[in-house]
């Protein structure tokens, strides 16, 4: 049973930040040593990032209390709890926002139709998990299945495009609707170390929704789920992980996480073109997970790719950063709403996450008869 991609909708938070600022206030408040700052100059200023959004209330102008960088130039370090706290609030209105706009933008899907909920996040938690109350402030049927997928970070959306493929083939009829959303904002550090501070440059808020069912689309482009291909990196997994402390999540982004991509990229994605006999030359679009330039950059050179075939990564990274596992549904999205060349193209999706692993999956973009 084939299984599509019928729609995907993004959500940010309201407030965003210009990296330069964002750079400059870390200047400011994490360290006056000249070695760090040159350090944070140069990590922000090379991101590829232009701005970020995301729920912290600072430097705005509403006068609103302060989470992290206060007025009188002190730099407050929140309690896991109080960062919990936070993200329960804000989670709560932007998954279900997230939803009822996924929902609405579908013209063939009610509420009502909705069989399956699946929710994706690493960075808080709270029970009854998001999809209770997806279910409950969007009125869908109590019968809804719904799953929760936590704490496997950036790739975690593939996963839930595998469930929901799954789901398509034991039941024809149902309709699925994933929704990643991640608030990595609220777990900064402050801390001098490299590591923490590429982490803080490139992290930010975000949600994205997605419709699956196995209806061919006839009047808009739509995505068919094909295969999917999952690798670990060995003894890399201190390289990319997070950890629950007392002062929020450490989230660790090695230096070395490009290069250990690099070395593993082809092997990984090998078991998706032996099975349908392509190679790197008959994918049309790669769908990269922007996790850094660093990475876009590495695998752009490995297989000689035009910059357009890796166009919506580089945008998504420049608008909106690093945000975890929704980020690469920001992709497709992108690559979705793209006219295409022909009817039919191939693409070639990634993300990488804590372990450190490598989820593929080969998507037929399909435009209307």
């Amino acid at each position: 049973m084939s299984a599509y991609i019928q729609n995907i909708s993004t959500v940010v938070p309201e407030r965003s930040y210009d990296q330069a600022f964002l750079r400059d206030r870390m200047k400011e408040y994490i360290s006056d040593k000249e070695i760090t700052q040159r350090i944070i100059h140069r990590i922000y200023s090379k991101s590829g990032i232009d701005k970020r959004h995301t729920v912290i209330p600072d430097f705005n102008a509403n006068g609103d209390p302060r989470f992290f960088f206060q007025e009188d130039g002190t730099l407050n370090v929140p309690s896991t709890g109080a960062r919990n706290k936070l993200y329960t609030q804000k989670a709560k209105e932007l998954f279900v926002e997230t939803a009822r706009q996924t929902i609405d933008e579908n013209p063939n899907v009610d509420r009502a139709d909705i069989t399956h909920v699946i929710t994706v996040s690493c960075t808080g938690f709270f029970a009854p998990e998001p999809g209770f109350e997806i279910i409950q402030k969007l009125g869908l049927p109590t019968s809804t299945q719904r799953f929760h997928l936590g704490f496997m970070g950036c790739f975690a959306a593939f996963p839930a495009m595998k469930m929901a493929k799954s789901f398509c083939t034991s039941q024809p009829d149902a309709n699925i609707l994933i929704v990643c959303l991640e608030l990595c904002s609220i777990h900064l550090q402050p801390s001098e170390v490299t590591d923490n501070l590429i982490s803080a440059s490139v992290f930010a808020d975000g949600a994205a929704g997605v419709i699956i069912n196995s209806n061919k689309p006839q009047a808009t482009s739509s995505f068919e789920l094909t295969q999917f291909s999952t690798a670990i990196a060995q003894e890399s997994e201190k390289d990319m992980a997070w950890t629950i402390g007392d002062t929020g999540f450490d989230m660790v982004l090695s230096t070395y996480v490009p290069d250990i991509i690099e070395a593993n990229l082809r092997q990984s994605i090998q078991p998706l073109f032996t099975d349908y006999q392509l190679t790197a030359n008959d994918i049309n679009h790669w769908a990269l997970h922007p996790g850094g330039r660093a990475i876009l950059d590495k695998v752009q050179k490995n297989f000689g790719l035009e910059e357009k075939q890796i166009s919506p990564s580089r945008k998504v990274l420049a608008e909106y950063g690093n945000m975890s596992s929704a980020t690469i549904l920001f992709v497709l999205k992108e690559l979705l709403d793209q006219p295409a060349s022909q009817n039919q193209e191939i693409v070639l999706a990634m993300a990488f996450g804590p372990g450190l692993t490598i989820e593929s999956g080969l998507l037929q973009k399909i435009q209307p008869n």
